[in-house]
């Protein structure tokens, strides 16, 4: 079986090495790490629905980097920092997954970054193997 690591050895903000992978792809699997309203060092502004675009959007960056597109994912985990925040970003989630729902997981959780959302998911494609 064969592993490929995607952004293994990047920095995030302030230059530190980050010390893990955007994401690792073994065996038709892709595992992206989890992903917030991140660009260029900064998080977006503006609220829970900016920045569960941009996470999301960076999370499927990351997909297509590895030839992966969003109806490949089979399962997707979301933190919010703030449950009331929950509906807004069930708006947002819905405009990328309407068609192609995977399961999900959501819950509240104090985040490591000053952001309302991270997301991670899972992802699989049988020619991958």
């Amino acid at each position: 079986m064969t592993i490929t690591r995607y952004g293994a050895g990047e920095t995030g903000a302030g230059g530190q090495a980050l010390p893990f992978a955007r994401a690792v792809q073994a065996n038709g699997w892709l595992y992206v790490s989890g992903q917030v309203a991140m660009k260029k060092g900064e998080i977006v502004s503006g609220g829970i629905i900016p920045e569960s675009r941009k996470a999301i959007e960076n999370m499927i960056a990351i997909l297509k980097e590895a030839g992966y597109g969003i109806e490949d994912i089979v399962r997707i985990g979301v933190w919010l920092d703030d449950p009331r925040d929950f509906w807004s970003f069930n708006g947002v989630y819905a405009e990328y997954f309407g068609n192609h729902p995977p399961a999900r997981a959501c819950v509240q959780s104090s985040m490591m970054v000053d952001c309302k959302v991270e997301i991670d998911c899972v992802a699989y494609r049988a020619d991958k193997v």
